[in-house]
């Protein structure tokens, strides 16, 4: 045979050999889905909700105009400490210091009124007692003048008195019957000046309590053109100047603001958390606070208030009342969670940014998985997924543990839905429902379905959303190259 036709041969049947080899890795590879997988472990979890805000004191207070005026004096510069009850501004009080002169002017002339009826009652009431003893008196008389005129019927009885002492008897006693007459006349008449005297007198002093309410509603309208701090604090803003005109507010419209005294002393981090994470803050949990002012710093806090109202993400204003609009129904909402630095530097202004992470839960050696490799199948696609289908090969002899029921998770959780992870179980992709507990930054705790060691399919993204239950895999660990990804996108 010819040296060329042997080379022929020989080239041929390598050949063979290769395209026999490439055939018998396709086949062996037929049905794979190349797969990113990890390692079921022990660590420490934490859950935490992040919402961002801005600083505010504890305590503060907005001052505000309480009536038309000119600013005529401040007291005070901004930043400036104060102490409570310290005048810091004055508004112009013409018109009230003279109402208040006019009415103090009132009200002296009303109590000289008054104590001069009392001096009328206090005669009255004398009268009475002088008629009171003069009506005793004729009383007295008059007794005395009808024994004798009695003793003198007797008398002219048995002739013992003369016709002219009779009648004198007799004047005597009638004369003591009208001076008893005059005297009850005279008693009434005292009394009833008495009376008059006590109505004129309590009619003074309602004139003397009337003008005093009404001092005391100009002396409040003149004390409202002073304003004082209202507690131990620092001026943290003040926006206006001498000879401003400022009104004060009404109905739904707050007054000009004078001037804001904050205690610096307990500073908060008031934050807006998502509804969808609020259900899980609850009061005193622990919480760090990074400031844009302080970078490269964290303070320390504890949630000490969460807000029972939601607050619209576009308006800023609580949702209490029922909205009739679709808009305001569906648009997210959010709850305002107060965080209480436990150690705040005194550098801190109010209204500085600032972000909260709040732990919520912890869970120490706790079975975690990545969360990315958590997915969702339905009860139908995995009873479809045992039967099998075209050009797939299944274990059906393979049955995935039962989910716990009441765990929110597994059957009947979500209507036919059921949340897991694909095992990889010799070269195959088995999905098991889990239990899962606190979810952290980038893992998950579970509570049943896996075991620490267990190999599970982490990726890709594309893979876990259409990977069937049984289907074979391929392990394929190497990280990503950039450029060969955005060639494949592209």
């Amino acid at each position: 045979m010819k040296s060329w036709k042997k080379k022929l041969l020989i080239g041929g049947g390598i050949l063979a050999l290769i395209i026999l080899a490439i055939v018998g890795v396709w086949w062996s590879r037929r049905g794979q889905v190349t797969v990113q997988t990890g390692k079921v472990s022990r660590q420490d979890i934490t859950s935490v909700v992040t919402a961002s805000g801005q600083i505010e004191p504890e305590n503060y207070a907005n001052v505000n105009a309480n009536s038309i005026g000119k600013i005529t004096d401040i007291y005070v510069k901004e930043g400036e400490r104060v102490t409570k009850g310290q005048l810091l501004l004055r508004t112009q009080d013409v018109e009230q210091q003279a109402d208040v002169d006019a009415q103090q002017a009132a009200l002296k002339a009303a109590e000289a009124t008054l104590a001069s009826n009392e001096s009328a009652v206090e005669s009255a009431a004398a009268a009475v007692k002088t008629a009171q003893a003069d009506l005793a008196q004729a009383k007295a008389q008059l007794a005395q003048r009808q024994l004798a005129y009695q003793r003198g019927l007797q008398l002219m009885k048995d002739d013992l008195l003369s016709k002219q002492d009779f009648d004198q008897r007799l004047s005597d006693y009638k004369v003591a019957q009208a001076t008893v007459q005059s005297s009850a006349a005279r008693l009434a008449q005292a009394r009833a000046q008495y009376l008059q005297a006590k109505n004129t007198r309590d009619m003074a002093s309602a004139q003397v309590g009337q003008t005093r309410a009404a001092l005391m509603r100009v002396t409040d309208v003149l004390q409202q053109t002073v304003y004082k701090s209202p507690y131990n604090g620092i001026v943290t803003a003040l926006p206006v100047h001498v000879g401003e005109n400022v009104v004060p507010g009404v109905q739904n419209q707050t007054g000009s603001l004078l001037f804001q005294v904050s205690d610096l002393s307990v500073m908060n981090a008031e934050i807006l958390v998502d509804e969808t994470d609020v259900a899980n803050v609850k009061l005193n949990q622990p919480a760090y606070v990074a400031i844009d002012a302080l970078p490269n710093q964290t303070f320390k806090g504890v949630v000490t208030e969460i807000g029972q109202s939601a607050v619209s993400s576009t308006t800023g204003e609580t949702t209490t009342a029922q909205s009739t609009s679709n808009t305001a129904n569906q648009e997210a909402k959010q709850f305002k969670v107060k965080v209480r630095l436990l150690d705040p530097p005194s550098v801190l202004r109010p209204g500085l940014s600032a972000t909260a992470r709040i732990i919520t839960a912890t869970a120490k050696n706790a079975v975690s998985i990545p969360i990315q490799a958590l997915t969702i199948r339905s009860k139908k696609e995995l009873e479809q997924n045992k039967k099998g289908g075209p050009g797939q090969v299944l274990a059906a002899e393979v049955q995935p543990p039962a989910a716990d029921a009441d765990s929110g998770f597994g059957p009947g959780a979500h209507n036919d839905d059921e949340q897991g992870v694909f095992v990889i179980r010799n070269g195959r992709a088995y999905f098991v429902p889990v239990t899962t507990g606190i979810m952290g930054t980038m893992n998950v705790q579970v509570l049943k379905g896996l075991e620490p060691g267990d190999t599970i399919v982490t990726g890709s993204y594309s893979v876990l959303r259409t990977l069937r239950n049984g289907a074979k895999v391929r392990i394929n660990n190497k990280p990503l190259i950039p450029n060969a990804a955005s060639a494949s996108s592209s």
